[in-house]
């Protein structure tokens, strides 16, 4: 019998990647290419949608000639996306009408100022901010493409809604996780909102049909079944197999998403978390999440790097760290443009706090791996308090996760085990995980847990006074980030 794969896409925000995985969730096949970002204007991050989609066409083709299979060895198509990116396109010919506005554009912030941010939250479980799509969607409209979307002519969609579309020839859908970014999707009917389009101005024949994350949609490349589309955050939860209430993930790069299977019912936030669809499969009951997120995690190191010189690599910073048994008394908060969950403090400012003549490279390399640890340590505080539930392990993945003192600092921090799983692809593996349940491909999610293998574990080694006492200097030391700003 002639093997058969899943196909991954994974449309990011500055790359686009393809990843062909077998039975044993083996990855088979990689194509990636990069995008270019642009920046118009202060505050502004935009997309080529366009040029995105022909990147798609192209990896997906390279992906199998890397494998040296034919599209008939495909066995589904799943589809993880930057969320909350919005794309508009005329309806009869394809063409997006605008450049894509990024999730990171923050041009919408005097709409938002104007919002009623207790409905938004009541009814979508997220804060009335810029990340999310609909600001972007009626700035557009408002800047010169309402009449048209009036007329029934123009089409939004996240980049989810804009690959099928164009995968299918037609199809114009979103899923349940994507939708619940746009602040226009009621929480817990899962439906667009009619008080929200109208508070946003939006027309309801602009918005995709909302589906489950894994079903099947429709068909591309000669048949092969489009079966899956899944927040690239939610599509990591999902990819590592964390499907009972109280599993979680963080995905560590430029900076940190943690997220938290809260189960079937969503758990409103008091402690500066997002409340999200975790994912739904088919037609069965809905995983919600607890969302916090790190501004600055990775891009600190590439901050001592490039800003300070005191490194030369990324790796550097584990090997400078290791020199030194602690801190020193030294933190770093890194505040670059705020902070995020969950303080939600905008106007905060990146502090150094501790500095003496004692303190050398090496104490200033641990407290930049230790800001990630504390800034997580928040995250699952928030967690812990809104859910009712103990986090007892952690599950990571990113770039970050190969520096083994960062894992190691993390697991003293939270008290709890850390793991990383053997594929580091998790984002891809867990669109992978959705298209393949969609079409029988793997049977349910006990197949999908018997393919997890650990590759590395780090245990709490820290006394527990010694840990109360930093974590009481780190408080201190966020306050001063805001203190200072003020």
């Amino acid at each position: 019998m002639t093997d058969r794969y899943v196909l991954a896409i994974d449309q990011g925000t500055t790359s686009t990647r393809c990843i062909l995985f077998d039975r044993r969730a083996t990855v088979v096949a990689v194509a990636q290419g990069e995008h270019p970002q642009s920046y118009p204007k202060p505050g502004w991050v935009e997309h080529d949608a366009a040029r995105i989609w022909r990147d798609v066409q192209r990896l997906i083709k390279r992906a199998l000639r890397e494998a040296g299979i034919g599209s008939s060895q495909v066995a589904a198509i799943g589809i993880a996306n930057q969320r909350e990116t919005v794309v508009v396109w005329d309806k009869a010919t394809g063409t997006p009408v605008a450049p894509a506005i990024v999730w990171q554009d923050t041009r919408t912030s005097s709409l938002v100022e104007r919002l009623d941010g207790d409905l938004i939250r009541s009814r979508t479980g997220l804060p009335a901010a810029t990340y999310f799509s609909a600001t972007k969607v009626q700035w557009l409209l408002d800047n010169g493409l309402r009449a048209r979307a009036e007329r029934g002519e123009l089409l939004f969609g996240t980049m989810d809604s804009w690959l099928i579309w164009n995968l299918t020839g037609g199809l114009h859908i979103t899923d349940v996780t994507n939708a619940s970014r746009t602040m226009l999707m009621d929480l817990t009917t899962l439906e667009w909102d009619d008080e929200l389009l109208g508070l946003f101005d939006i027309p309801r024949a602009m918005l995709p049909e909302i589906r489950s994350s894994a079903e099947v949609y429709g068909t591309a490349l000669d048949g092969v079944p489009i079966a899956a589309a899944i927040g690239d955050q939610q599509a990591a939860l999902f990819g590592q197999t964390c499907f009972s209430p109280g599993e979680a993930k963080c995905t560590y790069g430029t900076g940190g998403f943690l997220l938290l299977n809260t189960g079937t019912a969503p758990v409103r936030s008091s402690h500066g978390l997002i409340t999200t669809v975790g994912y739904r499969i088919g037609s069965g009951e809905v995983a919600y999440a607890l969302e916090g997120s790190i501004a600055i995690a990775g891009s600190l190191v590439q901050w001592v790097r490039d800003g300070l010189g005191l490194i030369t690599t990324a790796s550097e910073i584990e090997t400078l760290a290791a020199t030194v048994d602690d801190n020193g008394g030294c933190y770093i908060v890194p505040a670059f443009s705020g902070l995020f969950a969950p303080y939600w403090k905008s106007e905060a400012r990146g502090v150094i706090v501790g500095l003496t003549s004692y303190i050398n490279k090496g104490h200033i390399a641990r407290a930049v791996l230790e800001a990630t640890g504390w800034q997580t340590r928040d995250v699952v505080e928030a967690m812990n308090a809104d859910s009712g539930l103990t986090l007892t392990a952690l599950n990571v993945d990113g770039g970050m996760t190969a520096d083994n003192l960062l894992m190691q600092t993390i697991a003293n921090f939270l008290q709890v085990p850390v793991v990383r799983p053997m594929v580091a692809e998790t984002v891809s593996l867990g669109a992978a995980y959705a298209a393949g349940l969609a079409v029988g491909y793997w049977s349910d999610l006990r197949d999908l847990r018997n393919n997890r293998h650990r590759a590395g574990r780090w245990l709490p080694a820290m006394d527990e006074q010694r840990r109360a006492s930093e974590y009481a200097n780190w408080k201190r030391a966020v306050e001063s980030a805001v203190v200072f700003s003020s």
